[in-house]
């Protein structure tokens, strides 16, 4: 792994359109970057500049409605933990975090009994006040689902197994969309949201225009990953690093609050595989296995090859009232 680093590697998506070499080449940048960096931009990923601008425009439209529409959503009101959660309702590693957001998951029928995480699917709280945001959010879920399996193709290449390895995994992905809007605060208490690591598969982020915040840990430094004009920033999760026996990097990353009088928006989407499943093993061909330095090791997190273990303990943690209405029995 490279020692030093003064921003995150850009991958170009449209490659996968062009010959074999190009589908080599993208291929082995992505392998590169999650190898060592485990973030990257990724242009050329075909989703029109005005559709952005029009999931933007709603994120703003949300956040603007009264508190009183934004509350008859709140997070306190869903088993599953969807909907509103109000400026500092949300921890990261026990500490507050600065934001405000709204949480839709996979639109989904309840689960009664079974494994805990099935607590966790069922449908979305979706406000009466902005009846849009249903088919915005719904299209944009569709078009990052297919980004997402699109990158799941190339990694399993990329690492030597057939392209279609995970594809079982995410029959019935779990996909989470967040919008979030950071107030802007002075001094040093600047945590937008805390530095931890995703505990799934991959995310795609949309970040507002010229809005800074976002730092990403390299070695023992803090990488600034400012918005780059129609790119995602991607970024694996801990079950990536689990299945690769850490070959690739689930990397910690944070965002700090921006200045005071100020705001920055930005839309996470989660692309996981289903509760239930396993995410598969990968046998690393023998030069990959050779710098695998295995799965972090973290007594307080320890990680399960079945998502839905990982994101119930996500959940149950970052939102602690949310977990004490609902779910009692699994707290304590």
């Amino acid at each position: 792994m490279s020692t030093s680093l003064d921003s995150l590697p850009i991958i170009d998506l449209s490659l996968l359109a062009g010959d074999g070499a190009d589908v080599a080449a993208f291929d082995q940048a992505l392998l590169r970057a999650t190898h060592e960096v485990g973030f990257f931009y990724l242009v050329g990923h075909g989703i029109p500049e005005d559709v952005v601008e029009h999931l933007f425009a709603e994120a703003e439209r949300f956040f603007a409605l009264p508190e009183a529409d934004k509350l008859d959503v709140e997070m306190t009101r869903s088993p599953h933990f969807r909907g509103y959660t109000r400026t500092g309702g949300e921890l990261t590693e026990g500490r507050v975090d600065w934001r405000e957001q709204i949480d839709v998951g996979a639109e989904r029928d309840l689960v009664t009994g079974g494994a805990a995480y099935n607590r966790l699917e069922g449908p979305n709280l979706w406000p009466d006040a902005l009846p849009s945001l249903r088919p915005t959010l719904t299209d944009w879920s569709q078009r990052c689902s297919i980004i997402g399996m699109t990158l799941l193709r190339a990694w399993a290449r990329a690492l030597g197994a057939a392209e279609d390895r995970f594809d079982d995994a995410f029959d019935r992905p779990s996909t989470l969309i967040k919008l979030v809007r950071y107030p802007g605060r002075d001094g040093d208490k600047r945590q937008g949201v805390g530095a931890h690591k995703d505990p799934g598969v991959l995310t795609l982020l949309m970040i507002e225009p010229e809005k800074a915040g976002l730092q990403v840990e390299h070695g023992t430094d803090w990488i600034d990953a400012p918005p780059v004009p129609g790119a995602f920033v991607v970024n694996i999760g801990e079950l990536m690093e689990f299945v690769t026996d850490g070959y690739l990097r689930a990397t910690r990353h944070r965002v700090l609050s921006p200045p005071a009088g100020a705001s920055r928006l930005s839309i996470p989407f989660f692309f996981n595989p289903s509760v239930d499943r396993a995410m598969p093993h990968i046998d690393l061909p023998a030069e990959l296995a050779a710098q695998a330095p295995g799965v972090s090791q973290d007594p307080d997190n320890v990680i399960s090859g079945t998502f839905g273990d990982n994101l119930l303990k996500a959940r149950l943690r970052a939102h602690p009232d949310v977990a004490a209405i609902h779910h009692p029995d699994l707290v304590g």
